[in-house]
């Protein structure tokens, strides 16, 4: 299994198919294939040896998706880069891995020269926007005309092809590892439950460096379809695409579903050309499923459950169970074609239908670990199982029912926040004495960040000073949306903050612990 032997069969089997649609950019699967031949010759021409990583920091385009399939026709593994991120996270995940070569765009030239003096491993930056290079970087258009056409390097099965950050329990990022099986098996699944279609328009509007989007993408590039890219999403911008371009395919959070439907000009557009609408990250909230099911008339909906580490998907909720018994609204749905899923207890044994216990999941999509990190490798992965650190039971039927989480972690609009991350931020906070991170409802985002602070002695902040502290320590989307001031924090016999007693006010009365 290898992540371009989808370019190969589109180049002998429909070479003129349009691959992919950006702005005013089109180019069929021989141009596109060409341009991703001259990239994997323009990176080894810089010194991408096999398994060296290369990073982007962008937002969506034409030239990010040349970004994945050429490093890989270089023999390369991809970083794609959290956007939302700090220039410190961006700096750590650079070096944590090695990234030598950067490419940018013109969004984030800026902070890309700031990264040359916070990275040690940045060598090399490559200026993918259409304005005037800046000085120092290299420009990816004049690049690609140099270079000579690459051979495919033809790395798959068990090669490193993806390092993807996500949140840390430790408060720094961790490289999860994806092979070319991990990538390909989940695409695979993907076609075979119809997630994709050879003559699908599937619009890329979600971030592209997110995995989930990735599971489109490449489902996509794999049977030759078309991939009609937007920078970045708004709802007009996702409802002029779906008009314009007759959109088929498309994969959000729940939260752009809700601003989608829920936009004044939502009867101005004809929408109706959506036979798939894929929504990850959360459940859907019943209300907006069934405002979503008018705005998009023809659209199947379909729920993928899973994470980063399983590159990314467990299980699915299809079409049928959205407009079947209400429960199953509930439900994350039944294992994947590429995954075996299964609750566990502490000594990983099985335990009943409609017990809760650890979600567990096996097959070729698990990571192949953390990158440097055996010990939190070994935690997660027992026995080839990957532990989720979801707590769920599944009902008779194999459908899986998400009800808690083990791990500390929030997933606020589609994001995952390890709590750990915050909380050593807030830490170092001049007047802050302890403190505790935890997740609570939100109708918009699912899940929102609330800290809990204690003071020292004679200090004191407000949530402004407290928010504005963590903006410029990490990502946006990780900083608190709300502050409790308490003079104490609830503690275990063994010191241990008492989390559960903090989140215990937000979710009372509500049938999970976890949105």
């Amino acid at each position: 299994m290898y992540l371009t032997q989808g370019l190969h069969r589109a180049l002998q089997c429909r070479p003129d198919r349009i691959a992919t649609i950006c702005g005013d950019r089109r180019h069929t699967y021989r141009q596109y294939v060409d341009r991703v031949a001259r990239l994997a010759g323009a990176l080894r021409e810089l010194g991408m040896a096999a398994g060296d990583r290369i990073g982007m920091l962008a937002l969506n385009s034409d030239r990010y998706l040349e970004f994945f399939y050429g490093t890989w026709w270089g023999g390369g593994a991809v970083n794609p880069i959290n956007i939302r991120w700090s220039p410190a996270e961006i700096a750590y995940s650079l070096d944590d891995c090695d990234t030598r070569i950067l490419l940018v765009d013109e969004q984030f030239k800026g902070v890309a020269a700031e990264l040359r003096g916070r990275s040690k491993a940045l060598r090399t930056l490559i200026y993918t926007g259409d304005g005037a290079t800046p000085e120092g970087m290299l420009n990816y258009e004049e690049l690609l005309g140099k270079a000579t056409p690459a051979v495919d390097a033809d790395r798959g099965g068990t090669d490193l092809a993806a390092v993807m950050y996500t949140g840390g329990t430790t408060g720094f990022p961790k490289g999860v590892m994806l092979s070319h099986a991990n990538l390909v098996s989940n695409s695979l699944a993907l076609v075979a439950a119809n997630i994709t279609h050879a003559d699908g328009m599937a619009l890329l509007i979600a971030p592209m460096f997110h995995v989930a989007v990735g599971a489109l993408m490449h489902g996509h590039v794999m049977i030759g379809g078309t991939c009609v890219i937007a920078p970045m999403f708004t709802p007009i911008a996702a409802m002029q695409a779906i008009q314009q371009h007759r959109i088929t395919h498309m994969l959000l959070v729940p939260t752009m579903v809700q601003l989608t439907v829920d936009h004044p000009d939502a009867g101005k557009y004809d929408l109706s050309s959506v036979s798939m609408l894929i929504y990850g990250g959360s459940v859907i909230n019943d209300a907006v499923l069934r405002r979503a099911l008018k705005t998009f008339p023809n659209a199947g909906f379909y729920q993928a459950y899973g994470m980063t580490e399983l590159a990314p998907c467990a299980t699915y909720l299809r079409p049928e169970d959205h407009i079947g018994k209400a429960e199953l609204l509930r439900s994350a749905g039944r294992a994947s074609l590429a995954t075996q899923v299964r609750v566990v207890d502490e000594q990983d044994v099985e335990v009943p239908r409609g017990t809760v216990g650890e979600v567990a999941v096996r097959g070729p999509t698990v990571m192949l670990g953390y990158w440097n990190k055996p010990v939190e490798t070994a935690k997660a992965v027992r026995d080839g199982w990957m532990h989720t650190g979801d707590g769920g039971y599944m009902d008779e039927d194999g459908y899986l029912y998400i009800v808690d989480r083990m791990k500390d972690m929030i997933v606020s609009g589609g994001e995952n926040v390890y709590s750990a991350e915050v909380e050593n931020a807030l830490a170092r906070h001049a007047c802050v004495a302890a403190n505790a991170v935890i997740g609570i409802p939100s109708e918009q985002w699912g899940e929102a960040v609330h800290a809990v602070v204690v003071f020292k002695p004679g200090a004191s902040a407000s949530a402004e000073e407290l928010s504005a502290h963590c903006h410029a320590l990490i990502a946006g989307y990780k900083c608190p949306r709300s502050f409790e001031f308490r003079d104490a924090l609830p503690m275990t016999g063994a010191g241990k903050i008492q989390k559960t007693e903090l989140r215990k006010p937000h979710w009372e009365g509500r049938q999970r612990s976890v949105n």
